[in-house]
């Protein structure tokens, strides 16, 4: 497996007139090997356009993106070294989840490795044979995460990967996302449930009017504000409309 960074330099996008007020600016962020960056910020901040430009899925008006020193603007390739998992995926409800696995399967060249543990951990093998249109939220939820993670990717971005888990399916992604972590692996979070973040979290960027207001680790978030848990240092940065870039 190889050990990706991800580096933003310039990074900015607005969308419809050149007047719109835009909704990044000049985005400056490095997001280390092996570590897990929590992107936070008010809503309307810039968090959903920002991991959009990651995966290329919408292209930045100025600025580069560079996945292990190579621009990936313009570029496809780079996407299939990345697990996605967004906040609600838009899988084709008549297939199965196995049916689902097989057609990813035929797209990366039928020979990806595969990594099934969370498949296993959520004891999804009943679930997989049913269409998923008749699967309840929490269980495709669980087919969303088990997706991110299939095909070993060396990058994972993940949009709010807990929403709609029971608290035992919660835990055993965090243990997994923690656990690819530690293999190596460069994992991109966002999420509203600030302690969960703080038990992911290496480094904290904040996110403010589509720029980046600060970003440090998450020990100095929290002495920077004076606050004893990232809840609360957020709520700080919010409350005073922070300025300071690490």
């Amino acid at each position: 497996m190889n050990q990706l960074k991800i580096q933003i330099t310039g990074l900015s996008k607005r969308f419809g007139s050149v007047r719109v007020v835009p909704v990044l600016s000049t985005v400056d962020l490095v997001v280390r090997t092996g570590r897990v960056i929590a992107i936070v910020g008010p809503n309307g901040a810039g968090k959903t356009t920002l991991i959009k430009s990651i995966l290329g899925l919408t292209r930045p008006e100025t600025g580069r993106i560079l996945i292990d020193g190579n621009d990936v603007v313009g570029q496809d390739a780079y996407r299939s070294r990345i697990g996605y998992m967004p906040q609600i995926a838009r899988f084709q409800e008549n297939l199965t989840g196995a049916e689902l696995i097989e057609m990813l399967k035929d797209l990366r060249g039928g020979t990806a490795e595969l990594d099934v543990q969370l498949l296993e951990s959520f004891g999804l093998g009943p679930a997989l044979g049913q269409p998923l249109r008749v699967l309840s939220g929490g269980t495709r939820q669980k087919v969303n995460a088990a997706m991110a993670f299939l095909f070993s990717p060396d990058i994972l971005v993940l949009d709010e990967p807990t929403a709609g888990l029971d608290p035992l399916a919660s835990s055993i992604l965090k243990d997994k996302i923690l656990a690819d972590r530690g293999a190596g692996r460069t994992v991109v979070v966002t999420s509203h449930i600030m302690n969960e973040l703080e038990e992911l979290a290496d480094d904290v960027a904040f996110l403010l009017d589509g720029r980046i207001a600060f970003v440090g680790t998450l020990d100095e978030v929290k002495r920077i504000t004076a606050q004893a848990t990232l809840e609360r240092a957020v709520a700080t940065m919010m409350s005073r409309g922070w300025v300071r870039a690490a």
